[in-house]
């Protein structure tokens, strides 16, 4: 067999664009630019603050990365954390409780899994762990395929659980929570309230390639670079406004081939198997509540959705969508089209309503 791994390719080209952009538009802002990085969730994160003083930024920014730090040891789905305390109680048929943050993010992470015909849907947290993708240091290997028939008729779903108050129950004890395809998205969320309380009203959160934009780079936009799911460089670049967020899910961040088939840790819980419909779609959330949240969560259902992701990004009421699918064809909305600047020798080859 003939083995190749990407353990954890990151979304390195919204990083890099999102920071020479920074220092290149740095002599059009007000105050200084200030920009830190750190590694939490598995990938590389930064923040990029303008016009306070650096004293003040470095304050905030080091309240945000060390509730990044908090996140991560609270909801890592296969290190002893409360999350793994909790599947185990789910497992063996307990009723647990947990706080009161806990309760609430998976019971968003539920809201948004019925939205989408359960394609997002943490609850598959066995089956990641089947293929593989549980850990960092994961071996390009395929699951037993009775397993994974067994865990595919078992059907864990974010609907079999039971949220009452801070008790959680499931009546499927198939269910193992990895709250992975949400948490970057809500960690977005948090930073943008923690800058906001320290009186930082224009920077860029970037996890991994979720953004969140908060006002502008002096009088221009925030500019991030979309990375191509198959080339080093950037496919197209995006100008980021207040409020709003991006999120990315590809084949190429985390994945595996053996004799030349690629699997990817999007795994679809219809077949129990990794997409290979699909190498990229990224969403533009536009300003409105749990921006980040919705740019992590909304991404997963329209990459699983190659026939109908239009539609699934309508429900999620979602506008500007990028599609790349298995044969590097590029789809794109009318609103998405309006806002992207491509880079050369790119352009799409089918833009919808």
């Amino acid at each position: 067999m003939l083995h190749r791994i990407s353990r954890l390719r990151f979304h390195l080209i919204p990083w890099l664009f999102a920071f020479c952009a920074c220092c290149l538009l740095g002599a059009c802002g007000d105050g200084p630019l200030v920009h830190q990085e750190s590694f939490v969730f598995g990938t590389r994160v930064e923040v990029v603050t303008e016009g306070v003083p650096e004293a003040q930024a470095r304050d905030a920014i080091n309240a945000v990365l060390r509730e990044f730090d908090r996140l991560h040891r609270t909801y890592h789905a296969w290190q002893p954390s409360p999350l793994t305390d909790l599947n185990k109680g789910l497992a063996a048929g307990k009723t647990v409780t947990v706080d009161a943050e806990m309760a609430g993010l998976v019971k968003d992470a539920q809201t948004f899994a019925e939205r989408g015909d359960e394609l997002f849907d943490p609850a598959v947290g066995q089956l990641i762990e089947l293929w593989g993708f549980h850990t960092d240091t994961f071996t390009p290997r395929l699951p037993d395929p009775q397993a994974v028939a067994r865990l595919v008729k078992a059907n864990p779903r974010m609907s079999d659980l039971k949220i009452d108050g801070t008790r959680i129950s499931s009546n499927n004890p198939a269910v193992a929570l990895d709250l992975g395809g949400i948490a970057k998205g809500w960690a977005l969320d948090r930073a943008t309230d923690i800058l906001h309380q320290h009186g930082i009203h224009n920077a860029l959160i970037n996890i991994g390639g979720n953004i969140m934009a908060l006002g502008s780079k002096g009088k221009q936009p925030w500019t991030v670079g979309i990375q191509h799911p198959r080339k080093s460089g950037a496919i197209a670049t995006l100008a980021l406004y207040d409020g709003e967020a991006i999120g990315t899910s590809g084949d190429y961040q985390r994945f595996f081939e053996i004799n030349g088939l690629r699997y990817c840790h999007l795994i679809d819980p219809r077949t129990g198997a990794p997409a290979q419909h699909t190498q990229a779609v990224t969403i533009l959330v536009t300003p409105r509540p749990n921006a980040g949240m919705l740019s992590d969560a909304a991404s997963k259902p329209i990459f699983l959705s190659p026939g109908n992701w239009r539609e699934m990004a309508r429900r999620f009421n979602i506008a500007h969508v990028m599609r790349v699918d298995a044969k590097g064809r590029i789809a794109v909305t009318a609103d998405m089209r309006a806002r992207l600047r491509w880079a050369e020798g790119e352009k799409p080859d089918e833009v919808v309503q």
